[in-house]
C-alpha cells in the first residue's frame, strides 16, 4: 500500500502543487484547506505523515502539531513556513514537529525530508520510485501546465504542437520551474539546481535566461507562465 500523506496549507498553488508532485512519487494524498481541517482528517483517518503550513487560518500548524501530540498522535510532521526565524523553527519543533522546512523551497528537497521521516519512523516510503526525486526522469513521465509539455527524458518541449527550440541550461530552467509549479523558486535555489553552485551565476544572468524562455514562449503564443517575485525568485503559474 502507498504511504498516505496529508498536506495541510491554505495557499492553493502549494497544495495543488505539492499533491500532484506527491502523486508522482506514489503517494495517497489527502489535502485540507487549514488547521481545522487538518485535525479532523487527521483524527478521523490515519497517515503516514502530514505535511503542515504554519501560517493557516483558524487554527496555525504549530496549534494542530501541539493537538495532535497531546492526544498522543505520534505521526511525523514536516512543517513549512515562510518565517525561517530561529524563534519560530523553534517553536514548531517545540510543538512536536520532526523537520522544519522554509519556504520558498524545491519539490526535490520536500520530498527527500518526507522519505528521511518515513525512514526514521520505521515506514519504508513505498513510492513508485524512491531513488529518483525528480518525478520527471521516470521513463513515460510528463509534464504539464496549459497547452505546454515537457518530456524530460526525450528533453523536448512543446506548446500545443510546435516544438520550442531551447538550449540545455533554458530547458533545465523551463523543466525546475513547471516541476514546482505554483511554488516560488528563490535564486539560491535555481543556481544550485541548474549550474550546481549559488556562486556560478548571477541574477542578472539567471534574468537573462527567463527572459529568454518569456520570449520563446511568447513567440509561439503562449501567454505569461514565469512570473518574478521581486526580491525572491521566479514562479510558473497556470495562466
Amino acid at each position: 500500500m502507498p504511504n498516505r500523506v496529508l498536506i495541510a496549507d491554505d495557499d492553493r498553488a502549494i497544495r495543488e502543487s505539492l499533491e500532484r508532485a506527491l502523486e508522482l512519487e506514489g503517494y495517497d494524498v489527502v489535502t485540507a484547506v487549514d488547521g481545522v481541517e487538518a485535525l479532523t482528517r487527521a483524527r478521523r483517518d490515519s497517515f503516514s505523515a502530514l505535511v503542515v503550513d504554519v501560517m493557516m487560518p483558524h487554527v496555525d500548524g504549530v496549534g494542530v502539531c501541539r493537538v495532535l501530540r497531546a492526544d498522543g498522535d505520534r505521526t511525523p510532521v514536516l512543517m513549512l513556513t515562510a518565517r525561517a526565524g530561529t524563534p519560530d523553527r523553534i517553536a514548531g519543533l517545540d510543538a512536536g514537529a520532526d523537520d522544519y522546512l522554509p519556504k520558498p523551497f524545491a519539490v526535490p528537497e520536500l520530498l527527500a525530508r518526507l522519505r528521511a521521516l518515513l525512514r526514521r519512523a520505521g515506514q519504508a516510503p513505498d513510492t513508485t520510485d524512491t531513488t529518483d526525486v525528480a518525478a520527471a526522469d521516470k521513463p513515460g513521465a510528463e509534464l504539464r501546465i496549459a497547452s505546454l509539455r515537457i518530456d524530460a527524458l526525450a528533453r523536448q518541449a512543446w506548446w500545443g504542437e510546435v516544438e520550442l527550440r531551447l538550449s540545455k541550461t533554458e530547458f533545465d530552467l523551463l523543466e525546475l520551474l513547471v516541476r514546482n509549479e505554483g511554488i516560488v523558486l528563490d535564486h539560491a535555489t535555481v543556481y544550485g539546481e541548474i549550474w550546481g553552485s549559488a556562486l556560478a551565476v548571477d541574477a542578472k544572468n539567471l534574468a537573462g535566461y527567463v527572459g529568454y524562455l518569456r520570449r520563446k514562449l511568447g513567440g509561439v503564443g503562449a501567454p505569461l507562465l514565469i512570473h518574478t517575485v521581486r526580491g525572491v525568485g521566479y514562479a510558473v503559474r497556470r495562466p
